[in-house]
């Protein structure tokens, strides 16, 4: 029975971002259908952040007025509101309509906002569910999460999205020397290949997705057999009423302010966070830690990966994309059965992490020829570099969430609000330089020259 709750946790973590991970592995299938072209990506970063409204109006609600939230109902509404929005998208995503002249995607952009609404969202509200659950469930949703994008991928990957073939081509130029020569010069020319099946079919798959996410949390609930793996006494009230015991209905337990307005938590005589058993300053270091590693993990470098993997080849770029979606569950797998909880561990895989993002982040500046291009070696090592960077932070995140886990509800909710706060000061910084400056810059898929 407890693997069924293993099972069911991951797949209600798998919900939580599937939709907009699917989203963008599906965007070089998307962009030469669409008016906008390969400034969509730039649209989606600002309809990803713009849909932080859901989270902050969740945070802001547990701060000011806590308990008064139904949380399962705030769950229930944003699973139905993904599923209907990926349906939705099925259908709708390649209409246009008139703009001050221009025809825009407005079905597509709206809707990929509610499915950004939905998955930002649970960051506020699926960490804070997993406390009805023992804390072993956490790093298993954790897995969950990671797989919410290592399965788009993965069937991206089926479906052939972005698969480029280069060709030989010749072209005649003409020359006025004497009388009339020709002379021709052989190039490669890039080729994308047909995708096994339409996008439609994928969103159809992204809806399956949820619809499954859904199921597992309707068993999480009321599953018999995972009901009884709930904490006892915990989430439960049993109260003697007339020699009988009277089962209370499971419900949350008793909400207690981030910082007690005496002063004093858990015996301690200082001002507190949880259940005091970290001082504020180590509060604060994991939660700039926890807003670090999601910035670097979730936008500032994947908004520069194609920059730092296409000069060593398409092969290059989809296998460090494919192994960095595989790298998040295995971390999770990893801390499943070696769950650290060292502030001093947590710092030196940041540094380790943070330090390898560098380089990936120098490669990307350096594109479209930057260290060892035209040397086996180099793809090699960046390949590398996303494995181990993803594989680092990803663990720093979850070893955060184990202990924020212990802290209580209240702390999870910070968690999910940090976890936003972070993207979205990544986003902030990378949306200019990538978009706004093009301060980065990608050659041809098949006739980069380098010196």
């Amino acid at each position: 029975m407890s693997l069924l709750t293993h099972l069911l946790a991951c797949l209600f973590g798998m919900g939580s971002w599937v939709s907009i991970n699917g989203l963008w592995v599906e965007l070089p299938l998307i962009v030469p259908q669409i008016p906008e072209g390969w400034y969509l990506p730039s649209y989606l970063s600002v309809l990803i952040q713009m849909a932080n409204v859901g989270p902050l109006f969740v945070t802001l609600m547990h701060r000011f007025q806590p308990g008064a939230l139904n949380e399962m109902a705030v769950i229930y509404v944003i699973i139905a509101l993904g599923i209907i929005a990926s349906v939705l998208l099925a259908f709708f995503w390649t209409e246009t309509v008139m703009v001050v002249g221009i025809p825009r995607s407005v079905a597509l952009l709206v809707l990929t906002f509610f499915l950004s609404v939905v998955d930002c969202t649970s960051s506020v509200t699926f960490l804070p569910f997993m406390m009805r659950l023992k804390p072993k469930y956490l790093t298993t949703y954790y897995v969950g999460e990671g797989m919410s994008g290592l399965l788009p991928a993965i069937v991206a990957l089926i479906q052939g999205v972005g698969v480029v073939r280069c060709i030989n081509s010749t072209q005649a130029l003409n020359q006025t020397l004497n009388h009339s020569d020709s002379a021709v010069t052989s190039e490669l020319r890039a080729e994308y290949q047909p995708a096994n099946f339409s996008a439609e079919v994928f969103f159809f798959f992204l809806s399956a997705m949820m619809l499954v996410c859904l199921t597992a949390f309707l068993l999480l609930n009321y599953h018999p057999s995972v009901v009884r793996e709930h904490p006892k006494g915990r989430y439960t009230n049993a109260v003697q009423e007339k020699g009988n015991t009277v089962h209370k209905q499971s419900r949350w337990p008793e909400q207690k302010p981030m910082i007690d307005p005496d002063g004093v938590s858990s015996g301690k005589s200082k001002r507190s966070f949880g259940t005091g058993a970290y001082s504020w300053m180590q509060i604060l270091y994991i939660f700039f830690i926890l807003a670090w590693t999601n910035a670097l993990t979730n936008v500032v470098l994947p908004s520069v990966q194609s920059y730092s993997c296409l000069p060593y080849g398409n092969n290059a770029y989809h296998l460090s994309a494919t192994m960095a979606a595989v790298s998040n569950p295995l971390a999770c797998f990893i801390a499943m059965y070696f769950p650290l909880r060292s502030l001093m561990l947590m710092g030196a895989l940041t540094v380790l992490g943070s330090g390898i993002g560098a380089y990936i982040m120098g490669i990307a500046v350096l594109s479209p020829c930057p260290l060892l291009v035209t040397e086996t070696s180099g793809g090699v090592l960046i390949v590398l570099a996303w494995i181990v960077f993803v594989l680092t932070l990803s663990y720093v995140k979850v070893m955060i969430g184990v202990i924020l886990r212990d802290e209580g509800h209240g702390a999870l909710v910070w968690c999910g609000a940090v976890v936003q706060l972070g993207s979205l000061l990544g986003a902030v910084t990378m949306f200019p330089l990538v978009s706004v400056y093009s301060y980065f810059s990608s050659g041809e898929p098949c006739n980069t020259k380098c010196p």
